[in-house]
Parts: C-alpha cells; structure tokens; sequence
C-alpha cells in the first residue's frame, strides 16, 4: 500500500528547506525528498579533490533574507558568516585595480584616487539604491496579485507598496520608472566616467542572466539586487564551512520544526489524477500520496517531465515551453598548492583584498564582446571572471599553506554552435586559466586539480533545466506577476494541489530564500482552507 504523506517537497534545495521550515511551522509534517546524497541543491559544499573543500556551485549568498536567517535561527544551528573588509577588487590589463569596500567612505577614498567626481557619485548613487531597494524589497516580500480578481489581501499590498512608492519623493519616483528597463551601462554612465568602476557595477545587472550591459532590463537586475543588498557593486558574505553551511543550517531547523528530510530519494513522478495532484513516484518504484505536491524543481522541469503534459492544456504547454532558461555561467574551482600573485595587487601588499570577491570586468566594452560570443553559440574566449579564495577567511577547506578558488565564467551559452560541451570542457578550463593568468601570470604553476562545471554539467548533474542558475531568465517580462508566467505567478500550477517554490517563481533572485517564504505562506493559506 502506498505510503500517506501530508505534503511532499520536491528537492532539497535552499527554498525547498525553507518551505519546509515555514510549513512545519504552520503546523503541516512535510516531508523533504532531494534525489542527490546531500540536501542543498546549488547551495553545497563538497570536497573536489584529496583534503580541498568547496562551494561547488554558488559560492556568495544573495544575501539571505534578514527575516529568514532570524526565524529559523540559522546562526544557532550553526552558521557563520564572514564579510571581507574589501568586497570587489577589479582587475585593470594596465595594472592596477580598483578595490571597492564593505564601509562607503573606505570605498569613497579608494574611487577618489581614480575621480573624485566618482567619489562622490558612489555615495550619491548608494543612497538611492538604499532608498529605492526598501521599496522593492517590499514588492519582493509580497505575492504578485491576481491581476483578474485581486483579494483584499493583494489590495493591500499594493497599497502599502504604493505608498512607499509615492513616499521615495519625485526624483526617487521618476528614477524608479525609468532606470528598470534601461541597460545597466547607461544607467552607471549617468553617474560615474571610471570605466572599471562603471563595469564593476554593471556586472551586477548582467550576472547569470543572458543580457550584456547594453541589454534594455538589466537594470532591473540590478535594482533587484539592491533590494537585499543597495551597496552599488554588491558586499559579500562567506559562510564558514562553504555555502553548503547554510542549508546544512536550513535543514536542521526545518527538521527541527518537524520536517522530514530524505537524501537519495530521486522523483520519477509526480502522480495526477483528475486534475490533482495526489504523490509522487520515486525511480526506485516506490510510491508516496500526498495531500499536496511542492516543486523546488525549476518551473520546466516540473510541469514538463515530473509530470505528463497530458493534464495541462496546450496553450499552457506553449507557454512554458518558451520561458527562457537557457544558462550563460561555467563554474570551475581550482585547488592550488599556493596563492597566485596577482600584479595588480603586489604594490597593495594586502592578503585582505583577496578574501572578498576578485572581477575581470575592466570596461563596459569588454563586458559586451564577452556576451556578443554567446549570443553565437560560442563561450567567451575573454570571459567576465568572478572569483574568490574561500580558504583565505575559512583555512579548513585546504591543506595548511594551499588555497581553494573559486570562479565564476560568462559567458558560456547552454547551446553551442559547435561541438558539444563535453568536447569543449577542457578548452573552457584553459581559456579561463589563461584570462586570469593575464593578471596572475603564476596561476598556472600552482594548479594541483580543476573542476570544471559546465551549462550541461549544471542540468545533468544538479537540475537545473538549461543551465540556468535563477531557474529561468530574470528579465522584465518574466518578473513579478510574469514569473513564470502571467496568471500563474502565486506559487500555483494548472495542477490543484501542485506548487512551486523554486527560483523560477518571485522573487527568484538567487541565494536569498524569498521564494521558498513566499510560497510557504500561500501553500499554507490554500491547505487550510
């Protein structure tokens, strides 16, 4: 006889957890199945070769909401979190580079050695950031509204959001409008000349995504980023133990609160009858009925393999069918047998400006060509880097004087034009080591493994359906009431009794735990009708 569950969530991913957690709260037993031997989904930490640990795939969170760490008091389960004085560091071919800091007027200093009008714009351009990302940040807390039928509870959102809206003043207001479809790069060319600190900022609205700086919506990417975050090139926070220290945290206060957690419980199904969700189907045979069916799976992966598009209608298959998800980011993490010595950063003499977050973003320009290949079907042979050094602020994830990087690439396209990614794995290991040994000739020297992750390897390997990191394009007709699609953007599916909560719903915005919260409080709302 199958077994009876309450509710079944599907992945074991950060939102899944989170889910988990607040419907363990209201009172239902869910229970957490994650097909792979660990719980985390792209929130992992994992030892890639002989005594080197590392966060495999996200390595900086998104920040994670203030209200989710608190509720689920992550830092008594055992998280902590470090946060390098200096946040970015800018690689310049010419040799120098820009370190951008946690503290505004450090920050300042720095830029005014390169513009003091730059100096001063940076605070300016902090401030409203700050101002306007409170007021997003409250839209990202909200559930889209049925456009249709609003509730009176949707109602009230809006008008609570609106009149913080109405409160940022006119500058702010009419800023609101119009930066959110501009291209990133016009937007930091209002404010600042600096060409590396104008792409440093930029790059905040382009990663992950399939856009370059001169992509119309990019900004918008980036206001969402200053809702958790309104410093102008984002601050970082390293977990101790690898990103895969919060969700070993998550899952233990979501157990904790009553969830039930299975590793290698890998779905086949998820079971619809008359137009209801009723269980799942492990690969193993094995069938479990549920009351309701959560999927922290991405939205195509769901509603187009677990279950049988046969009970969804075909405009409705259409429709998902064309929600972009095809990913542009490679990931690959190098254990090192020393420090590469950076050029740039040999007249600073400062380890400390290395256990932050290291770009190879030098121009608006540069970042453009990068993306200009992808749109081709060819990875970026002067990719936009993203790297840090985890060990340096965590020396437990490396032998005593070795070193764990980890980096970023894009743009390396889902789809190539030629050969498949398995041929190419190796070419993509190479160009991203020969672009950072430009500004680390030494690089090459220290190397004792690579671990290259690509596009294919994200989908095959963790999930995530074309590669894509957000689960699906951040772009302003797949944002708000439009993710994933218009009229099914509240955590609901065709399906009764079958939900979303991944990051191919609002906000969707990476390692921040608000999807899972949303959707927690709208599942709990419809079960207890």
């Amino acid at each position: 006889m199958a077994e009876t569950r309450d509710v079944i969530i599907v992945g074991g991913g950060h939102n899944g957890l989170v889910t988990a957690f607040y419907l363990a709260q209201a009172g239902f037993k869910p229970l957490v199945l994650e097909r792979r031997a660990q719980v985390g989904g792209a929130a992992i930490t994992e030892e890639f070769h002989p005594g080197f640990r590392c966060s495999t795939l996200a390595h900086n969170t998104g920040p994670l909401r203030a209200d989710i760490v608190r509720d689920m008091q992550l830092e008594k389960h055992g998280l902590k979190l470090t946060t390098p004085e200096a946040s970015t560091v800018s690689l310049v071919p010419d040799g120098r580079a820009l370190a951008l800091y946690s503290d505004a007027k450090k920050a300042a200093q720095e830029i005014a050695q390169w513009s003091q009008k730059d100096a001063a714009s940076y605070a300016d351009f902090g401030t409203a950031l700050g101002k306007i990302g409170r007021v997003i940040g409250e839209a990202l807390a909200l559930t889209p509204p049925n456009i249709d039928s609003p509730s009176s509870g949707d109602l009230w959102g809006m008008l609570k959001t609106g009149r913080s809206i109405r409160n940022l003043g006119k500058k702010d207001l009419y800023r609101v409008l119009r930066w959110g479809p501009m291209a990133a790069a016009d937007l930091v060319a209002e404010f600042f000349d600096t060409e590396p600190l104008r792409a440093t900022i930029a790059a905040r609205g382009i990663f992950g995504t399939f856009l370059g700086p001169w992509s119309a919506g990019s900004s918008l990417v980036l206001l969402l980023r200053a809702a958790a975050d309104p410093t102008p090139a984002g601050s970082v926070q390293l977990p101790v133990g690898g990103i895969g220290a919060i969700t070993l945290a998550m899952a233990t206060a979501a157990k904790q609160a009553g969830a039930e957690i299975r590793t290698g419980a890998d779905i086949a199904e998820i079971r619809v009858k008359d137009g209801v969700a009723t269980g799942v189907v492990l690969t193993s045979g094995e069938e479990i009925s549920a009351r309701a069916v959560v999927s922290n799976a991405d939205p195509k992966r769901t509603l187009m393999r677990l279950v049988d598009p046969a009970h969804l209608t075909p405009d409705f298959v259409q429709k998902i069918k064309n929600f972009r998800s095809m990913g542009t980011v490679a990931k690959i993490n190098l254990a090192l047998s020393a420090l590469p010595e950076f050029t740039a950063l040999k007249t600073k003499g400062d380890t400390n400006l290395l256990k932050g977050r290291i770009q190879i973003s030098p121009e608006i320009d540069y970042l453009e060509r990068a993306f200009d290949e992808s749109k081709y079907g060819n990875f970026s042979r002067n990719p936009y880097i993203e790297m840090t050094f985890p060990s340096l602020s965590d020396p437990s994830l490396a032998p005593a004087g070795q070193h764990v990087m980890s980096i970023y690439m894009q743009y390396a396209p889902y789809k190539l034009k030629d050969g498949d990614w398995e041929s190419q794995r190796k070419a993509l290991g190479e160009t991203v080591v020969k672009t950072i040994a430009q500004y680390a000739p030494n690089l090459p020297q220290t190397i004792l493994r690579h671990q290259i992750i690509t596009p294919k390897d994200l989908e095959d390997t963790y999930g995530l359906t074309g590669g894509h990191i957000f689960h699906g394009e951040l772009a302003l007709d797949q944002f708000f009431t439009m993710r994933p699609l218009l009229d099914w953007a509240r955590y609901k599916t065709p399906i009764e009794r079958l939900y979303l909560c991944g990051s191919g719903t609002h906000p969707g915005t990476g390692l921040t735990g608000g999807s899972g919260a949303n959707a927690a409080r709208e599942i709990a709302k419809a079960l207890k009708k």
